[in-house]
């Protein structure tokens, strides 16, 4: 049965290492800045509703930052050919997917009607100008030079853009680790111009081929193909979920930020990341 309040009381009084005295110690809300986080959902409306959509947004972005955190930390280490330490990072980049995908879900909550009341305060603000999201496209190797102005109003950010822009992406990182693996890969994949977006070659096509064929022989390259099919599949539902909460919330409008909206969500939708990895289900 459950105790009683009493009870619960008395057990919390018996706990007398807990510390209440933090006059001259660092406290839980000092550690996290909470001051500064739980003062920034500012509302420019008097809707009830603009609070939810401020937080949904914000907490994507904290947990997008996280992402990115492990993502470049996961693409060093392959490139160091430390592949053990990169899984860990690639998994705990699906585990975070799969906390902004559950975020829709609740922004789903917000009926066209609730939206209306303060959508016109966003002016030209929209997600679709996020640079962090910029960065992870950037990172899994979709360059759009015609973004990065965009972002021009703010100099520092538009300088760590134009780097990730130019810098190679996982997917040339585990190419990378391909011809080290011992595979012929072709040269000119090794040192290309980055800001292209990758959209395939055989010599990769047939080495993953063979990673799949004897997947003991190759464990770990095996491995890595696996990770990243895992971040690729979690990003495409991240992204189908993003499509069809805009859909169900504002239908076919174009965005606040002048995007056709609904359109381009889903043409990105059919962009393949690494298509040698999703191309070879087929082939094997």
């Amino acid at each position: 049965m459950p105790k009683k309040i009493s009870e619960l009381k008395e057990s919390l009084r018996s706990e007398q290492s807990i510390h209440t005295d933090f006059r001259e110690t660092m406290t839980y809300g000092e550690y996290l800045s909470l001051d500064r986080i739980l003062s920034s959902q500012n509302r420019l409306s008097g809707h009830h509703d603009e609070m939810l959509f401020i937080v949904i947004h914000q907490v994507s972005e904290l947990w997008m930052k996280l992402l990115l955190h492990e993502l470049t930390a996961a693409i060093d280490e392959i490139n160091a050919g430390e592949l053990q330490s990169a899984f860990k990072k690639l998994a705990r980049v699906s585990k975070i997917q799969s906390q902004i995908i559950g975020a829709w879900d609740v922004l789903a909550t917000m009926t066209p009607a609730e939206y209306l009341e303060f959508r016109g305060s966003l002016g030209r603000a929209s997600g679709f100008q996020s640079h962090q999201y910029r960065l992870i496209e950037f990172a899994l190797g979709y360059k759009s030079d015609y973004i990065l102005k965009i972002y021009e109003k703010d100099p520092d950010i538009h300088r760590e853009l134009e780097q990730a822009y130019k810098a190679p992406g996982i997917y040339d990182a585990a190419i990378g680790a391909l011809s080290r693996g011992g595979f012929a890969i072709n040269p000119d994949l090794l040192d290309r111009d980055f800001t292209i977006i990758y959209d395939g070659d055989p010599t990769v096509a047939a080495a993953w081929e063979e990673v799949y064929r004897d997947t003991e022989r190759h464990w770990e390259l095996y491995q890595l193909a696996e990770k990243l099919v895992d971040v690729e599949d979690w990003l495409q539902q991240w992204r189908f979920r993003h499509m069809k909460t805009v859909e169900r919330i504002i239908g076919f409008r174009q965005g606040t930020g002048g995007s056709s909206g609904v359109a381009y969500l889903r043409n990105v939708l059919d962009h393949r990341f690494f298509p040698e990895l999703w191309n070879l289900r087929t082939t094997l």
